[in-house]
Order: C-alpha cells, then structure tokens, then sequence
C-alpha cells in the first residue's frame, strides 16, 4: 500500500473509538469481511480469533483485516477493552499490504494518528475525508516500516500535546479506576517525570489533582442524576473508605455528598 494514492482509499463509514462493556463479544459471523478493517487495542486483554486462529491480545496489539476474513473476539470482563476500528477500502490494487498482526513497540505517533482520524469526523472539520486519507496511508506506512525494522521518526511537539490531551480524556472517562502516574506515562511512552511536568503545562493541573477532580465531578454526576446513595457512588468510584470519600467530596466542591444528594 505504499505506492497507492491517498485518492484511492476509499472510506467507510465504520469507525469509532470505544470502551468495550463487561459482556461485550465479537460474534464470527456468516459472511467474511468485506473490506479492510484496521483494528488496535489501546488497553484490556482479550482473544481476538483470526480465520480460527486464537491471538491473545493486549495493549498495542494491532490488526489490518483483510477481505475473505473470518474474525470474532472476546474480552477479560474485569479489564475490558479499549479499541479503535476503521473499515476502508481502496480502488487499485495494492501491494506491499501490512502483515495482518503485529503488536507495535513505537506506539505514540500511531495512537495520536488513530486519534486524529476519528476526532476529524466527530468534530466535521474541514477537509475531514482528505485528511483522513493521508492519516490512513501513514498509517498503514508506519506499519510497514515497523515490520520491516525501520526507525520512526522521532515524537514532535505537537503529537506531544495530542497525546496528553488523549491521557486527560482516558482518565475522564475511567474515573473508577486506580489510575498511577506510572501507568499513565508509560501509555504515552514518556518517563514518569517528563509526563507528569508536560501534563500540568498543557493541562493546567498536576496529574493527581485532575485524577481526584475527574472522581468527584463524576460523583456530583451520581448523586444528583442517577439516583444513587453515597455508599453506593464511593463504592462505584473505588473509594473503600467513606469517610475519605466525603472528605474529598467537600475539599473540592465545598460540600458533603450527603448535601449534594
């Protein structure tokens, strides 16, 4: 695919990003792919089948299915799986086609292009289809370098910002979980110290900080709107200590969970 023209690749209109639900599964279906689908897992663990091969997989674990495929997958319930999946298919044929798996080692400049592709047709930017076109062809040409050895480029600034933009939303949307600063920069390929100085630069809040703040927002969200008690929204949200709960609840909104409710 390295010589097709970005012109030729021609776009579906199935993609997304997701948090895959505790009892989500991919049923094999009758009909085999009739496109391409390019499939990555940003985080969790599962079996994806492939022409009734099973590959266990894991972050940075990615896929290029092709026409003809049969696939199907499944997930660890208690660390489900996050993933982008984009159809497409091309009008010439191509050669040089990436292998269908591999788990990428440099993930940041792919995960910001993954990120890129989706958020242009969430937000309807201007040119979305052309830019994501070239978006798609670099990627599937990071992937062919990285079989074939070839050093990536080196991480710029920009991509730097997208990426931590990406962090800040995987937390907002995951307030339950026990995030580490450790975990986090190692998701955005970044030494603990680096990621944490750039986060609050470009975020405005040290990392723990916007960690509690998304916890308690998302409590307010509870008590007011899902009908929820204190116990029941501390012990959706990890706290095993009530009473730190409320502490922390007033220290950042100025009010008991009980006055909020």
């Amino acid at each position: 695919m390295l010589h097709l023209s970005p012109s030729s690749f021609i776009l579906k209109p199935a993609f997304a990003k997701i948090v895959c639900e505790p009892g989500w599964k991919w049923h094999k279906r009758e009909k085999p792919l009739q496109n391409y689908d390019l499939f990555y897992v940003w985080s969790g663990e599962g079996t994806v089948v492939l022409n009734d091969h099973p590959i266990e997989v894991g972050p940075g674990s990615c896929f290029l299915f092709r026409k003809g495929d049969h696939t199907s997958a499944t997930h660890n319930p208690q660390r489900p799986l996050v993933l982008t999946y984009i159809h497409f298919d091309v009008s010439e044929p191509a050669e040089e086609v990436p292998v269908s798996y591999r788990k990428l080692e440099d993930r940041l400049d792919f995960e910001y292009m993954l990120s890129r592709y989706v958020r242009l047709f969430l937000v309807k930017a201007y040119g979305a289809e052309e830019e994501a076109r070239l978006l798609l062809k670099q990627m599937l040409i990071h992937l062919l370098r990285e079989e074939r050895g070839v050093p990536q480029e080196k991480k710029v600034s920009n991509q730097l910002n997208e990426v931590i933009q990406e962090i800040a939303n995987y937390v907002l949307q995951r307030p339950s979980l026990n995030h580490k600063v450790e975990d986090l920069a190692a998701r955005a390929g970044l030494s603990p110290r680096y990621f944490s100085i750039k986060f609050k630069e470009i975020i405005g809040q040290s990392v723990q900080s916007y960690i509690i703040k998304s916890r308690i927002d998302r409590a307010q969200h509870l008590l007011l709107h899902a009908g929820m008690n204190v116990t029941e929204v501390a012990d959706a949200l990890g706290y095993r200590d009530i009473f730190f709960f409320s502490r922390q609840f007033k220290q950042y909104t100025g009010k008991s969970p009980s006055e909020i409710r």
